[in-house]
């Protein structure tokens, strides 16, 4: 795989923007490769017809749909959140409601499989909220006081069962079935 199409990937999969310092410390390549290969995939899509481009402001790069694209998606999008929830975004509301404040990799251990888009969607409703977590890089994910108020709820302790399904054996126990 050349360096541009793993720094595509990369960027790809990211739900915020990146430093070519972050690429390089996630790719294991030298900077100057790392810059040289960001400039080139920004030219790339630059002068192409595509859907999407390469977004580089104040040294931090992002992949995003194209602007001549905007009232397409915006409508994808809109009816992406009325419309029902998938069984995996259930499934990562649900461990999300039950061991949050929750990390992406934890819910992914928990689940067996990734939860990016499932995270992305229930974001978008307003579902859940993010928040960088103080001892890593990482994104913890719990539930929006917006859920909350239309759950009827005025905390997720109030939720059915949770004493019992927030304890660390049930957890556990769902962490074994996927290993």
């Amino acid at each position: 795989m050349t360096i541009q199409a793993l720094l595509e990937s990369i960027l790809f999969v990211s739900q915020k923007p990146l430093t070519a310092q972050k690429l390089v410390a996630i790719s294991g390549k030298p900077l100057k490769e790392v810059r040289q290969a960001l400039d080139e995939l920004y030219e790339s899509y630059r002068t192409a017809d595509r859907g999407i481009l390469l977004l580089h402001n104040d040294g931090e790069y992002q992949l995003v749909s194209h602007p001549s694209a905007a009232n397409v998606v915006q409508t994808y999008l809109q009816e992406e959140s009325i419309g029902e929830l998938t069984r995996p975004a259930l499934e990562t509301l649900s461990v999300v409601a039950y061991r949050g404040p929750v990390a992406k990799s934890e819910i992914e251990k928990i689940r067996g499989v990734n939860c990016s888009l499932a995270l992305r969607n229930l974001l978008i409703r307003g579902l859940v909220d993010e928040e960088q977590m103080k001892e890593s890089d990482e994104k913890s994910y719990r539930l929006s006081f917006q859920f909350l108020r239309h759950l009827g709820v005025s905390g997720v302790i109030d939720l059915p069962d949770y004493s019992r399904l927030h304890s660390d054996d049930i957890i556990a126990g769902l962490q074994n079935m996927h290993e």
